[in-house]
């Protein structure tokens, strides 16, 4: 029976913890979309780890913090960086807590979009090690998409 009761109140535990990391976890990477819609370049480019890589759209972008920041820096210097709004986020925690991973579909100007991110938790809080964007595109489009794309590959030679 004491046994039974450890294992219980350990899983009520375990379970708040991570109910409670989850709900700070959806709140860190809102918090980082709004300061990018408020080009606010600082607290963005902050919850980014040192050595954190961020992946976009297109095949050429996987930059990391410092090659991110000369990218992006333009739009944040002139107010207007961009609007993403996540409608549909799934969040896990590693079981020491250290680490989460989360994917989620975004409302952007390119349409739906996928993001994916790994997290650590440091002495600062949440940090971003590696966020991938991708565009979206619906499975019976596949093949007019990659014909779209090959024609723009070949336009390019």
């Amino acid at each position: 029976m004491k046994h039974t009761l450890l294992v219980l109140v350990l899983l009520v535990a375990t379970q708040a913890f991570s109910q409670a990391d989850t709900t700070a976890i959806h709140k860190f990477v809102d918090d980082w979309h709004l300061a990018a819609t408020k080009a606010d370049g600082k607290a963005y480019f902050g919850m980014i780890a040192d050595h954190g890589i961020f992946i976009g759209t297109d095949a050429s972008e996987r930059w990391n913090k410092q090659q991110f920041l000369a990218f992006a820096k333009p739009y944040f210097d002139r107010g207007k960086a961009w609007d993403f709004k996540a409608y549909d986020r799934s969040v896990h925690v590693s079981n020491d807590g250290r680490f989460a991973w989360f994917s989620e579909l975004l409302t952007t100007w390119m349409g739906v979009c996928r993001g994916s991110g790994v997290l650590e938790k440091t002495s600062k809080g949440w940090q971003i090690q590696q966020y991938h964007l991708s565009v979206t595109v619906p499975n019976d489009l596949v093949r007019d998409f990659i014909t779209l794309v090959d024609n723009f590959e070949k336009a390019k030679k």
